[in-house]
């Protein structure tokens, strides 16, 4: 017999014989009917557990991680509103449940086990996966297992209370909710815990608004690993800036008290709190997990004796809300019915094709306010002497610098983060001036931890912000990649795109910075943005294109709700001449602010038939160097710049290199997991026969020193390559 039956039938048979286990007597806080109410969510989630391993069994569900142990989460939900957006932890159906209860109309026992069988009528995820969530409930649905959902918890934390100072357009979060997010034990040791936690308790100490409830699930192991005991009080009761609360979360009377008292100081006094919760974990991790191949059996029986229902049973009984024969009865018949429902939800039909499933990665666009721009007098004040100098060509990093003002002039809902972007300007001076022109609220200095970065990112798109997070350099991302493969581009695939956070993260990347920095600072690998469905990478190449572009990137999130990523060449900032000393031949105006250039929209510079060179960023610099030299060789080349590196503008490639002899690409990056390798694939597929060449970086980390451009494409390379595709001589 497995422990699931096992915890069923001792239910039954402990109850029908008032064999409850000891505990304190019920506090005071919760009505009657409240209390019922909540045994109620407790039972149906215990319910539903037990249906979803049957079937899964039958080959009917997919997905069995329960909450079994956990169903004092239910007062959690009683004591927050359903206005509050949480973030939960896979082990929250109580939660879900309970929230249900406070908003008219919702069927959350056919809404879940649609999602059990992955049903296409499911309407969190429309069959994508077993998540819980739901719009009416503000819940965001996530599939982490983990703690990755915490930034962004402390992002929307953060987003309440920048929205009293400056509300968005497309707020949906009310001024005086909370976010909430929750974890278990185990979880809490991840760094992504410890730096959202760490992020929440520095924010606090400055006596910036963050009312934000974390929320731990202590059931003492994470998977099979023990959490020591004591160990998440010892760690968590003296965060400087966040206050502590513990309760019983075996008991549901006691935890509505704790959490009502939580969310109060929480909800007045707009500081976070950390809410410890004692439970137990029954069933095992898992699916077909088996805890007594990793705990005694005398454990896994001690847990179980600890069953969080039978103490509802016990407190409901003693409270005099509820007789244990009824109760009783309320757990026999939700047993019932949701083996009546699934059998129904079974039937509902699936996903059965790739455009099925991936309908859902693009977000819907939404309806913006339309605006004529910045105006004159307000472009006046907050360019101030720079005004004159936009007649002027000007370096990329200045141009980059003038289209954010524009754009945060004419948007207000545009809110820049990240470390060093305010007082200091940015690390490359990008953002030079733009905190004193909009003020601390809107160019926020960040601590220095990327997760949180892009978490306050994360956070803010969901109550209307546009943000705008900048990570200082494109080795750096990778200590935070997962808070965009993970939670920022599958937000709308795992909702249907009910839920997004829209964004533009600026990057400083890619290589030829000449001495400094080695590998951490000249990052030439792209792959793992490319590799992210859903994502659009942007990478301009002359500081006109820059700004035109970042204008369509902040379209594309804010009209779209996209996730876009703008890499900005780091050697390409301060970059002024082109073949010769003081020749000022890289520098380029300011283009006026109503102009960009739309997405899959590729550049072309010249208009010669012998070569087309497909390139970008620094590849393309280098690659009109090279032009004279191939002109001379009688070889008339054009230059096409990628500008948009995902999705690959396809059409737009084959239509400016059609009339083309040969192609060469010249990319920056690594030859293995390049964007070279889907060129040569697209120019094979179109055309056998076309000449094909590419110039690469090599398999190779980038050195500090005079060899920093050793590994990478060099002017002298491009003309090599060029050469030898066309076969002219030199």
């Amino acid at each position: 017999m497995d422990r699931a039956q096992i915890v069923h039938e001792n239910f039954l048979s402990r109850v029908a014989n008032r064999d409850f286990p000891e505990g304190a007597p019920p506090v005071g806080g919760l009505c009657h009917a409240g209390a019922v109410s909540l045994y109620r969510s407790q039972v149906l989630s215990r319910a539903l557990d037990r249906t979803s391993r049957a079937m899964q069994k039958a080959g009917q569900g997919f997905y069995t991680i329960g909450s079994s142990g956990h169903e004092g989460m239910a007062a959690v939900a009683h004591a927050l509103r359903p206005t509050d957006i949480a973030f939960l932890h896979y082990r929250d159906a109580a939660f879900q449940i309970a929230r249900a209860e406070q908003v008219p109309g919702q069927q959350i026992a056919w809404d879940m086990l649609l999602s059990f069988a992955c049903s296409k009528e499911d309407p969190t995820s429309g069959g994508r996966h077993k998540v819980l969530g739901s719009k009416a409930l503000m819940i965001p649905p996530q599939t982490s297992t983990i703690a990755s959902h915490l930034p962004k918890a402390v992002g929307a934390a953060y987003a309440l209370g920048a929205a009293r100072r400056h509300d968005p357009e497309h707020r949906v979060l009310p001024e005086d909710g909370i976010a909430m997010c929750s974890f278990g034990d185990a979880s809490a040791n991840h760094s992504t815990a410890q730096g959202a936690i760490n992020t929440a308790g520095w924010t606090s100490v400055q006596s910036t608004p963050l009312p934000l409830l974390f929320v731990c699930e202590d059931n003492g192991i994470g998977i099979s690993v023990k959490t020591p005991k004591g160990w998440i009080e010892a760690s968590m009761a003296h965060r400087p800036g966040i206050k502590y609360f513990q309760a019983n979360g075996l008991d549901i009377y006691e935890t509505y008290a704790v959490a009502q008292e939580a969310a109060h100081y929480v909800r007045t006094r707009r500081k976070p709190a950390f809410l410890h919760l004692r439970t137990v974990r029954l069933y095992g991790h898992a699916g077909a997990d088996v805890p007594t191949t990793y705990l005694s059996k005398a454990e896994v029986e001690a847990d179980e004796a600890n069953d969080p229902l039978l103490h509802s049973v016990r407190l409901l009984d003693q409270a005099g809300a509820l007789a244990s024969d009824e109760a009783l009865k309320i757990y026999q018949d939700s047993c019932a019915r949701t083996d009546r429902v699934a059998a129904e939800a079974a039937t509902r039909p699936h996903l059965s094709t790739a455009q099925d499933v991936m309908a859902s990665l693009i977000p819907p666009k939404r309806t913006c306010k339309p605006t004529n721009g910045p105006s004159v007098d307000a472009r006046a004040k907050a360019f101030g002497g720079d005004m004159r100098a936009m007649a002027d060509p000007q370096p990329m990093s200045r141009l980059i610098n003038w289209a954010l003002t524009d754009l945060m002039l004419e948007h207000g809902e545009i809110v820049c983060m990240g470390e060093d972007v305010g007082r200091k300007g940015g690390v490359y001076g990008v953002t030079q001036k733009l905190q004193q022109r909009f003020g601390q609220d809107r160019v926020i200095d960040t601590l220095l931890d990327e997760q949180s970065i892009l978490g306050l990112a994360i956070g803010m798109g969901h109550n209307g912000f546009v943000p705008i997070p900048e990570i200082q350099f494109l080795a750096y991302l990778h200590n935070a990649e997962d808070q965009i493969r993970g939670e920022a581009a599958t937000l709308p695939f795992f909702s249907n795109g009910q839920f997004t956070n829209p964004m533009v993260l600026r990057i400083a990347g890619l290589g030829y910075q000449k001495g400094f920095g080695g590998h951490f600072h000249n990052d030439n690998s792209l792959a793992v943005l490319r590799d992210i469905p859903g994502v659009i990478i942007a990478c301009p190449s002359t500081g006109e294109d820059a700004a035109q572009m970042l204008r369509e990137c902040v379209r594309l999130a804010r009209e779209e709700q996209r996730v876009v990523v703008f890499l900005e060449p780091i050697a390409l900032y301060p970059m002024r001449d082109l073949n010769a000393a003081q020749d000022g031949g890289w520098m380029t105006t300011y283009p006026s602010p109503d102009r960009r250039i739309a997405l899959g929209e590729v550049g072309i510079h010249g208009d010669g038939t012998d070569l087309a060179i497909v390139t970008y960023g620094n590849g393309h610099y280098l690659s009109r160097q090279a032009l004279p030299e191939l002109q001379a060789a009688g070889v008339n080349a054009r230059i096409v710049d990628l500008r948009w590196l995902a999705p690959l503008p396809a059409e737009a490639l084959l239509k400016a290199t059609k009339d083309c002899k040969h192609v060469l690409i010249v990319d920056e990056c690594r030859r293995t997991g390049s964007q070279s390798e889907a060129l040569m694939t697209l120019f094979r597929e179109e055309s056998a026969q076309m000449p094909i060449s590419r110039v690469v970086a090599e398999d190779c980390f980038i050195a500090t020193g005079p060899a920093y451009a050793a590994p990478l494409p060099s002017k002298d390379g491009i003309v090599a390559a060029a050469l030898t595709v066309t076969g002219a001589q030199k």
